[in-house]
């Protein structure tokens, strides 16, 4: 059956039981900043849902700059607080409720060339504000796999950070913060360094379909990536919350799979009955994360590559729907 925006919801905020059990053992009150960017509706929906299963009474509040009157009804019907509020304000974080367990996924990536102060502020001043508000709770702060160099072979958390460009500095910048705040508080910290979460509506695997689908050439200058389904990456952020330490521990999250970009254009060539164009050649390095930490500490993903390029061809086949925000996983200067 083809993917709705409903089923869609449902799917990406459907708790495992791992998920549940986690719930069910972990005290307090749970906090999302950010929680209107791409993932933070699913992932305040997930501890929402695991927190019901769990049989667990407790507040999910979802912060975000403004949510608009349709994401507002929707986080109340999903049993979600909603609030706003301008991060970049001191005044307003230092109103935030105090709650004990605090995911945070405020960020700016897509267009972070057109505006680098505010691309610098968000990805650093941020961090420092909200790090100081919740210097008593248990963080998990979003990363990228961005800080790590191009490379032949997957990075691992061992690997010394090389960011490439503005946007990849300015989120090291932000690990760099966390890892202060919490020597200096004892605020045990997750970082999670992600690439590439995807759902239907954007990132790596629509990227290329879309391509594929309107007959343009599919960039092969970054020949391999790692993908991961939005759902799997959820249920990996709200669990990372148990490996929360100081000093921050580190923790790639990604699909264990290093995926050829001319692999993923064949399959998708396949399932829309459409011939792949190219463009370039591929380079013998790649932008790359090492998984196995994470699959070893988390369990594995639930959804698979082959899962995901049918679930988002039937999408683009329908006309659904999307984000319109290309990830540039292709760009290899760092300039997004």
């Amino acid at each position: 059956m083809p993917l709705t925006i409903e089923t869609l919801n449902e799917q990406l905020s459907r708790p495992s039981q791992a998920d549940i059990d986690f719930m069910r053992r972990l005290p307090g009150d749970f906090l999302v900043l950010g929680g209107g960017g791409k993932m933070g509706p699913s992932l305040a929906r997930l501890a929402r849902r695991a927190t019901d299963a769990a049989g667990i009474s407790r507040r999910v509040v979802a912060v975000s700059r403004g949510p608009d009157a349709e994401r507002q009804r929707q986080f109340a019907e999903w049993g979600v607080e909603s609030l706003s509020c301008d991060l970049l304000d001191r005044r307003q974080v230092e109103r935030l409720p105090q709650c004990p367990n605090v995911l945070f996924l405020a960020g700016r990536k897509f267009g972070s060339t057109d505006n680098q102060p505010l691309t610098w502020a968000t990805n650093a001043l941020v961090p420092a504000l909200a790090a100081e508000r919740f210097e008593r709770c248990r963080i998990v702060a979003l990363s990228s796999g961005n800080v790590y160099p191009l490379a032949a072979t997957p990075a691992t958390e061992h690997t010394a950070p090389a960011p490439v460009g503005e946007y990849a500095q300015s989120v090291l910048a932000r690990e760099r913060i966390f890892e202060f705040y919490s020597a200096r508080n004892g605020t045990p910290v997750t970082l999670v360094r992600l690439n590439y979460a995807i759902d239907a509506r954007y990132g790596v695997l629509l990227d290329i379909g879309q391509r594929v689908w309107e007959r343009r050439p599919v960039s092969l200058a970054m020949g391999r990536v790692n993908v991961i389904w939005q759902g799997d990456a959820n249920s990996m952020c709200l669990r990372a919350l148990d490996l929360a330490n100081t000093p921050p521990f580190l923790l790639n999250v990604t699909g264990p799979e290093a995926l050829e970009v001319r692999w993923i254009a064949e399959r998708f060539g396949q399932a829309l009955d459409r011939q792949p164009l190219w463009q370039g050649v591929e380079a013998e390095t790649a932008l790359l994360s090492d998984a196995s930490l994470a699959c070893r500490l988390l369990g594995p993903p639930r959804v698979g590559p082959e899962e995901m390029i049918e679930a988002i061809a039937g999408w683009i086949r329908e006309g659904r729907p999307t984000l319109h925000k290309p990830t540039h996983f292709e760009v290899r200067d760092g300039r997004f």
